[in-house]
């Protein structure tokens, strides 16, 4: 998925809900710039999330991959030919997904089939050979009937709602980590366990890519100095420090195009 080269996202069934938190579908020609020369950059942005991917090459068969969270931004050359529909997994979610906790998928993009253990290997079994709009039905029938809803237990509770106190909202600033623990009733240190299983990430890396992408999105509606207020920095200057250790550059940089060099893409591994 190339975040610069975002389209508008599939329609999501409603059986699906529960369990992926946003579809999106893209090629692989976003720019970091609008009058970038050819090759184009694309952009693939720091996330917490893990994902399954359907990603096609030309006229090829699609590909099933699972792309873990992402510490920071990197910057490739667009390929044309290239597109990609994601699944974005909720916190708390991947294990019984793909059978495995999220921290070992960080910084990773792996065959779906190659992850160990019966469950990844019998979802990429019933994928199959579908494109991406069977791909999409097919989860619809199997994710309901084979596994648990994500609203039952007592981690996975915890889980999202330290989630949503350590992400910028609208209507609040994010809590610290701290006060995030405090407030739910648990050690820090058991709050860590449980983002290790469920995000792939700490609390406070979970929460410094919230930050940097609440910034990525608004920039555009707000001064720098009240931009930081409201997305939970301390200041300016330590929103700037923080995008630029995720971003490559600061702010001021990346909005007006003047981006790291592009590199190649991401080479699929295996565990």
């Amino acid at each position: 998925m190339t975040d610069s080269a975002a389209e508008p996202a599939p329609r999501l069934p409603d059986e699906l809900r529960p369990w992926i938190a946003e579809t999106g579908t893209g090629t692989g020609t976003g720019t970091g710039t609008e009058d970038a020369d050819p090759p184009k950059v694309f952009v693939r942005l720091p996330d917490s999330a893990t994902k399954l991917l359907v990603r096609t090459e030309g006229t090829g068969r699609p590909a099933l991959l699972v792309s873990g969270p992402r510490v920071r931004a990197t910057y490739h050359r667009g390929k044309p030919s290239v597109s990609c529909t994601e699944f974005r997994l909720p916190p708390g979610t991947v294990r019984a997904v793909l059978g495995v906790p999220a921290v070992e998928l960080v910084g990773r993009v792996v065959p779906l089939g190659a992850l160990p253990g019966r469950t990844a290997r019998q979802l990429a079994y019933e994928l199959g050979r579908l494109d991406h709009e069977g791909a999409v039905a097919r989860l619809a029938d199997l994710l309901p009937d084979r596994l648990p809803t994500p609203a039952g237990g007592t981690r996975h509770a915890l889980l999202r709602a330290a989630v949503t106190a350590l992400s910028v909202r609208s209507d609040r600033i994010p809590g610290q980590v701290g006060d995030v623990a405090r407030e739910l009733a648990v050690s820090e240190r058991q709050l860590r366990n449980l983002f290790s299983d469920g995000v792939g990430l700490s609390p406070k890396h979970y929460a410094r890519i919230d930050r940097v992408r609440a910034v990525l999105a608004h920039a555009d509606e707000l001064r720098w100095a009240d931009l930081a207020v409201v997305t939970g920095y301390y200041d300016q200057s330590h929103m700037t420090s923080d995008f630029r250790a995720l971003m490559g550059v600061p702010p001021r940089s990346y909005f007006t195009g003047r981006l790291p060099a592009p590199g190649s893409c991401q080479a699929i591994d295996s565990p």
